[in-house]
């Protein structure tokens, strides 16, 4: 059974930076993709960046684009999500998703078959 956890939220001002890390155990041949979706209270999923097997390709939502930087270390099951310039609109909880390689796209990081718990990153004006 694949198993997402995620780490690394916590409370920051604007301006701060936030580095998230999940643990992707057990991901098998299979998968395809790891990336990070992000729910705020009242609204609805939001992709924020995921990166493919072995690194060939990454996607950024633009709201995050050149502040973020998704990356992976693959023998240690890891993908991180460096978070920079934050801003109070980046409140949310942040989730760890993996989608195995069965037609879903890249850019639909909510749709991923698999996600983790969520960690809370709030940030304050």
């Amino acid at each position: 059974q694949v198993q997402l956890v995620e780490s690394g939220g916590g409370s920051v001002q604007a301006g701060g930076s936030l580095r998230l890390s999940c643990v992707a155990s057990r991901l098998g041949p299979r998968w395809k993709y790891v990336g990070w979706f992000r729910q705020a209270p009242g609204k609805e999923r939001e992709g924020v960046a995921a990166i493919s097997t072995g690194g060939a390709s990454v996607y950024y939502d633009g709201s995050v684009q050149g502040r973020f930087i998704i990356s992976q270390d693959e023998p240690k099951d890891m993908v991180y999500l460096q978070m920079n310039r934050l801003q109070p609109e980046d409140t949310a909880m942040y989730y760890c998703a993996s989608s195995l390689n069965d037609g879903t796209q890249m850019r639909n990081i909510p749709q991923y078959k698999f996600r983790g718990q969520g960690t809370q990153v709030t940030v304050s004006s």
